[in-house]
């Protein structure tokens, strides 16, 4: 059952990426409703499904939290948010200080090093990219691709 919040999340996010693609030319909000939908709690849902508007678009945070959402969910967008300049390293030592964005996180990483998603890429070298950028992302979360993969059931 999906909670008002939920569906909050996923209507902001789909007015927010519109007109957005993804690496694959796909419409961007499949991407985050792929991400929201690997995920079991209302607050993972809320953030997979609104974990790159901040970044990706112009809604700030304190747009979030005067839509209604809790404190602890606009958190864990923030911890989600990449910021300019920062490393791989730093954002991820965010995600993991946050209760519900290591979960999103690793959510997202399972959507998009997806070996069937990364196979649509036909550019050899960003497709090479990527994987590495994954697989390190997965060793900062704790973590391996092989075990991402596994907790999210990716074939």
């Amino acid at each position: 059952m999906t909670t008002d919040l939920v569906r909050l999340a996923h209507e902001v996010a789909t007015r927010a990426h519109a007109g957005q693609v993804d690496k694959v030319g796909r419409p961007y909000i499949e991407h985050p409703t792929a991400v929201a939908e690997r995920l079991t709690t209302d607050d993972e849902q809320v953030v997979g499904f609104l974990h790159d508007v901040v970044e990706d678009t112009g809604i700030t945070l304190t747009e979030l939290r005067a839509m209604g959402f809790t404190a602890e969910q606009v958190l864990a967008v923030d911890a989600m948010t990449k910021r300019r300049g920062e490393t791989l390293a730093e954002s991820m030592a965010r995600v993991m200080a946050d209760p519900v964005a290591p979960r999103v996180k690793r959510a997202d990483v399972s959507h998009n090093a997806d070996p069937a998603r990364l196979a649509t890429i036909t550019d050899d070298a960003t497709r090479a990219r990527l994987q590495g950028k994954y697989e390190r992302t997965a060793a900062l979360l704790g973590t391996s691709l092989l075990d991402i993969f596994d907790e999210f059931r990716v074939p």
